[in-house]
């Protein structure tokens, strides 16, 4: 079993070095996706008029052998410079994977204008992304394998490149609406290892849409969402559904189409605190191996002082 769970992890390592057209997870995916817009989103900066802070940390596939660990930190505001309406934000990401170790750091601006019953933020993020392989790789014990170290395109050591990224993104929102469509990896970088080992970042579109319905008793609420993302050559969609409860607490069942049966459950505290957590039921055949994915979220909201944008929204929809 562990040679098993080996194979995989090379092959998995492999495919994004080769950057195969598959979908190979170049930008992490999280279950909290319809409180996270501004990971792949820069036209959500600045749209919920507060000081929006927020944090993702992701176990993937837990139990299997060098299995995805993202953690996520995000931070957006409205603001006003020379009178323009506008929101600026950045994030902060680590994602390992395998022998994987890759981080990003982007700075997102959105200009942000009045249409029809909601505001349409238009945006722009630039950033640097920093991809690292250790180089330890497991050869079988046969005179059929041979040593990395004797193919130049596979580096046997452990190498770092860092390379200049780019993304575009709308966002529309209203008090009940919220929808978006933008692209990260806009200029598909190339990351040069040196020695022939090279990738490209894959450009990645995303789609997402949202509605808040009031129930016949107004205290309770649902929201169904979808978040579609594909990168030319493939295609996933979650499917999700959250039962919101005063305002303050909700749960939800999302389902990735091919992969997971997500169930979530989080609150509100009076102070602007959220928390939340998930956990990923793994329907593909990885689900094998591993214990499911947990996902936890915290997120912080707090007033600023633009005389346009001081409106709170208490509402659990967006982080």
């Amino acid at each position: 079993m562990h040679s098993f769970r080996m194979k995989i992890l090379i092959l998995v390592s492999l495919a994004g070095l080769a950057g195969v057209n598959a979908f190979t997870q170049q930008d992490p995916q999280f279950s909290h996706n319809m409180f996270n817009h501004l990971a792949v989103n820069p036209g959500f900066a600045g749209s919920q008029g507060m000081l929006s802070a927020g944090m993702i940390n992701r176990q993937q596939w837990m139990g299997f052998e060098g299995n995805p660990k993202t953690t996520l930190f995000t931070v957006h505001t409205p603001v006003k410079p020379f009178g323009i309406p506008s929101g600026v934000g950045l994030s902060f990401m680590d994602d390992r994977l395998g022998f994987e170790k890759n981080m990003s750091f982007i700075l997102d601006y959105a200009y942000r204008l009045e249409l029809g019953k909601g505001k349409l933020g238009i945006g722009l993020n630039i950033g640097m992304l920093s991809r690292a392989l250790n180089g330890k790789w497991v050869i079988p014990d046969s005179d059929n394998h041979i040593p990395a170290s004797q193919d130049p395109s596979i580096p046997d050591e452990q190498v770092t490149s860092m390379t200049f990224d780019m993304g575009i993104g709308v966002f529309y929102n209203t008090d009940k609406l919220y929808a978006g469509f933008s692209s990260t990896h806009l200029l598909e970088p190339l990351v040069d290892f040196g020695s022939g080992a090279m990738m490209h970042m894959q450009r990645h579109y995303y789609a997402t849409a949202g509605y808040l319905f009031k129930l016949s008793n107004p205290i309770f609420e649902i929201q169904p969402s979808i978040f579609a993302k594909s990168d030319g050559a493939s295609f996933q969609m979650d499917v999700n559904m959250l039962l919101l409860y005063n305002k303050r607490f909700w749960g939800g069942v999302s389902y990735r189409l091919g992969d997971a049966v997500v169930v979530m459950v989080g609150t509100e505290l009076p102070n602007g605190l959220r928390v939340g957590i998930s956990y990923d039921f793994t329907t593909s055949a990885i689900g094998a191996y591993s214990n499911g994915t947990v996902e936890f979220m915290l997120g912080y909201n707090l007033e600023v002082g633009t005389d346009k944008f001081s409106q709170r929204y208490k509402s659990v929809r967006f982080l």
